[in-house]
């Protein structure tokens, strides 16, 4: 690199290519990991990559890059990063881009774009990627000046990682990374439109606290913002000191020990039946870091009609926008939790409340019908986590096998769980539980996908054993794309419209060409084999589990319908 001087001293300027800088900046913000793919508009970044000392993986597709990096977020809470080349490397990321940006993890994305002098012109894969990603990032960039690099880099970790996470982008014209600029490594940043409230309203906090010291039948419902302020042991904490059940979202799951005795259990769609009642028949509902969405609400013209709502979240627009809320408190989980533990207030009198969720707990447990000679995919749920003792780290896919993942799955502890929840993004497990790996080394990762999603991505296979990452990928195998097929039952005269699929590969020949060590099973024996085998194997494993084809995801609140109005309970 040719610098004209020392790069890490305040005031001082130093010259550099755009690459350079880029690759000086990565560091001062400590990123231990890039995921990416190369292509011809960022072989400048690439050369200068070579010879860096950065970590990159090389994954096998950009859409992998993107879910790798996520998962590693969301384990971390730091931003994953991602270079992607321009044209259809960036446009793989969109749905990534997408699937961060709903469920507010962060991201720093680099995209390559053609050179300036030609942008505007459809020169040889140039793609409007600004346009394209305005609406699914919470920030983006174009590059224009090499000098501007160190300033971009540092504001982009900052509007990635505070406030409410998201992805940023930055994209970088092919002969932005090669000119030379000069410029400070360490700029002062000036972001007068952007400043965040994490701590709450000391007023708004107070009405809580009188809230809950009157209330008769308080609940809270926890969700991913407590895992994004790592506020899973102030969330205990404050909810022991009042004696408060706790509902967990879908994406919550793991920021209440599940085997605690105040946790009722997940709310929404395919959640258990106490919990939804609870969010029904509350009078108080206390929302802390959950987004109100549609999974969760059911029909809003009987969702917690009986509760005075409070909502504590650290994006203001999410406050009141699909619930009305007439306690909003804007601030992070953490330093609002930390204001309700130091308030405390007079503990609520509800030992009638939490004796009726315990009552619907034991009346209306989940459940499933065993079958003689018939594998369900509730009991390998079950199965995985007697077999990790409920410590692993779990990744899904989307569909029938992530709902029964976060139902028979109990997770104790935080940081736990890692799926995609608003967007729903198949092929988002297996290059996730890469990234949640090197999140978290020592930990077991369990990546749980079915048939369907599983093909999605299954490339990603290639990284995992080519790095020898311990993970345990688990395909829940029906033979079907399950939650379509079980909508299809339901509501749509069981006309199977696409849904069953008519061949399958052999998942383990396909892991064996990979050099990965697969087994099969088809019975509760041979699953119970396999798992042992899988836990005794210190590298990746992959385990086909053969299931039920047509069994069905319950408890489940139909489209239209109240919680309230579960069916399959």
């Amino acid at each position: 690199m040719q610098k004209t001087v020392v790069a890490d001293r305040k005031g001082e300027k130093t010259t550099f290519s755009g690459a350079e800088f880029l690759m000086e900046a990565l560091k001062k913000e400590n990123v231990d990991v890039i995921f990416g793919y190369p292509g011809g508009a960022v072989l400048p970044i690439y050369d200068k990559l070579y010879s860096s000392g950065l970590f990159h993986i090389l994954t096998r597709h950009e859409q992998g890059a993107v879910h790798a990096a996520e998962g590693y977020a969301r384990i971390t809470g730091k931003p994953g990063v991602v270079i992607v080349t321009s044209g259809p490397g960036a446009t793989n990321i969109v749905t990534g881009l997408a699937d961060a940006m709903i469920d507010s993890l962060p991201l720093v994305v680099i995209s390559g774009q053609v050179a300036t002098t030609v942008i505007g012109s459809d020169a040889f894969q140039e793609a409007d990627v600004l346009g394209i990603t305005t609406p699914i990032t919470k920030h983006n960039y174009q590059v224009r000046n090499p000098e501007d690099l160190p300033r971009i880099i540092k504001e982009a970790f900052y509007i990635a990682s505070s406030g409410r996470p998201g992805p940023v982008l930055i994209d970088i014209p092919k002969d932005m990374a090669i000119l030379q600029g000069t410029a400070e490594m360490d700029p002062e940043m000036d972001l007068p439109g952007y400043q965040p409230t994490t701590k709450p309203n000391y007023l708004q906090i107070r009405k809580l606290v009188e809230a809950v010291s009157s209330a008769k039948k308080p609940v809270i419902l926890a969700g991913a913002g407590v895992h994004h302020a790592k506020a899973a042991n102030l969330l205990k904490e404050y909810a022991e000191q009042q004696g408060l059940p706790v509902v967990h979202t879908l994406l919550g799951l793991g920021g209440f020990p599940a085997e605690h005795p105040q946790f009722v259990g997940m709310g929404g769609m395919h959640g258990s039946y106490a919990a939804n009642m609870a969010l029904s028949e509350c009078d108080l509902l206390i929302n802390i870091g959950a987004r109100f969405d549609d999974r969760l609400t059911g029909n809003l013209n009987y969702f917690a009609k009986k509760a005075v709502v409070a909502h504590v979240d650290i994006d203001p627009a999410e406050i009141g926008k699909n619930v009305p809320t007439q306690i909003p408190v804007v601030g992070s989980a953490k330093e609002a939790l930390e204001e309700l533990i130091a308030q405390s207030g007079k503990k609520p009198e509800i030992s009638s409340w939490r004796k009726q969720l315990d009552e619907w707990n034991e009346k209306y447990p989940l459940r499933y019908e065993e079958e003689e000679g018939v594998l369900k995919p509730q009991r390998v749920i079950q199965m995985l986590h007697e077999k990790t003792s409920g410590e692993a780290i779990v990744t899904t896919d989307v569909g029938q096998h992530q709902m029964w993942a976060a139902q028979y799955y109990r997770f104790n502890k935080p940081d736990s769980w890692v799926t995609s929840g608003g967007l729903g993004t198949m092929g988002f497990g297996l290059p996730a539980s890469i990234g949640a790996q090197l999140a978290s080394s020592d930990r077991t990762v369990l990546s749980i996908s079915g048939d369907g999603g599983f093909q999605m991505t299954n490339q990603e296979l290639s990284v995992i054993a080519e790095m020898n990452l311990p993970i345990k990928i688990v395909i829940l195998n029906n033979g079907a794309l399950g939650m379509v097929r079980q909508w299809q039952e339901l509501f749509h005269g069981e006309r199977y419209s696409h849904s069953l699929f008519q061949s399958q590969p052999d998942f383990v020949k396909l892991a064996d060409a990979y050099g990965i060590p697969a087994f099969r099973a088809s019975t509760e024996e041979e699953a119970e084999r396999i798992m042992d085998e899988a836990m005794s194997i210190k590298g990746p494993v992959l385990l086909d589990i053969h299931v039920k084809q047509k069994e069905n995801v319950y408890p489940m609140v139909a489209a239209g319908k109240g919680l309230h109005e579960m069916e399959g309970v």
